[in-house]
């Protein structure tokens, strides 16, 4: 966010957890981006705050959450404190979410693929209505379409890819959508998924191609061949909201360039263009 931005951010976040009786004596800025994620002390409360415009996305991630932690899938959770619903305020909306210490060691891949399975698992235990993966590609499209500054050859790129993989329906479930290494915390509890608001439906591909190899690889059941057609649409997907104009994501010009090298190397792993 912008520094004014952020300062209205913070001070909604800690205004928010004051009025629901939560103490706020101190606030450590976690994330910034589109959305900002607030360390709220001494209460420890984390706050996520996102702009009002955001504010379907994030109610959508909130009920994801409370359903999920109600069948016991390894996500982080809702504060138990304070009633599980989207604040608004000045005009941002602010979530309010338990606060896990991380764990210094990084998460083994068995313990990895342990957790898709169970987040897996328990996604199918609930009904949600969910967008499909391909309303997520037709809408990375579109921003590929319009954007300024892409070049001829890696529009192309990126239109090839979004627009070359179909899916059987017949595999569908419910997915986190974005399950990449840095929404899977390591805490004490053990892997917990994070950020939910991009739940979709589709098949367990689509998810376990946003991490490591070696973790698909102990995923029992997994279409390998899939998975890594599955990750060059990821980073084509990723490499889409990098092109926005409006995109706000830290170090944007590198990552446009890293997006577009990755989409390639995904390619030439799964042997030739997607079809």
């Amino acid at each position: 966010m912008k520094p004014d931005e952020l300062r209205r951010a913070i001070e909604a976040g800690r205004a928010t957890a004051t009025d629901l009786g939560l103490r706020v004596d101190e606030v450590v800025v976690i994330h910034d981006s589109d959305r900002v994620a607030l360390r709220l002390l001494p209460c420890d409360v984390l706050a996520r705050v996102a702009f009002v415009a955001q504010l379907a996305e994030s109610r959508f991630e909130v009920e994801v959450a409370h359903r999920l932690a109600a069948v016991g899938a390894p996500v982080g959770e809702l504060d138990p404190r304070v009633e599980p619903r989207v604040h608004v305020r000045d005009t941002f909306a602010v979530s309010l979410w338990t606060y896990y210490e991380p764990v210094g060691s990084e998460i083994a891949p068995a313990d990895h693929a342990d957790a898709f399975v169970r987040h897996h698992a328990a996604l199918r235990r609930i009904d949600l209505d969910a967008p499909h993966v391909t309303d997520r590609i037709a809408a990375a499209l579109r921003e590929v379409e319009r954007s300024p500054e892409l070049s001829d050859a890696d529009r192309a790129l990126l239109t090839g890819t979004l627009g070359g993989l179909s899916f059987d329906r017949a595999r569908d479930q419910l997915l986190h959508g974005e399950p990449h290494p840095g929404n899977l915390l390591n805490t004490a509890k053990g892997p917990l998924f994070v950020d939910l608001a991009t739940c979709c439906r589709g098949p367990v591909e689509f998810d376990l191609a946003h991490a490591p190899e070696e973790v698909a690889a102990r995923y029992a059941g997994a279409d390998h061949a899939l998975v890594l057609r599955c990750r060059a649409l990821n980073w084509a997907m990723f490499s889409a909201w990098r092109w926005r104009p409006h995109d706000r994501m830290p170090e944007r010009d590198r990552r446009r360039a890293e997006g577009l090298d990755l989409v390639r190397a995904a390619l030439d792993r799964c042997g030739t263009a997607i079809p």
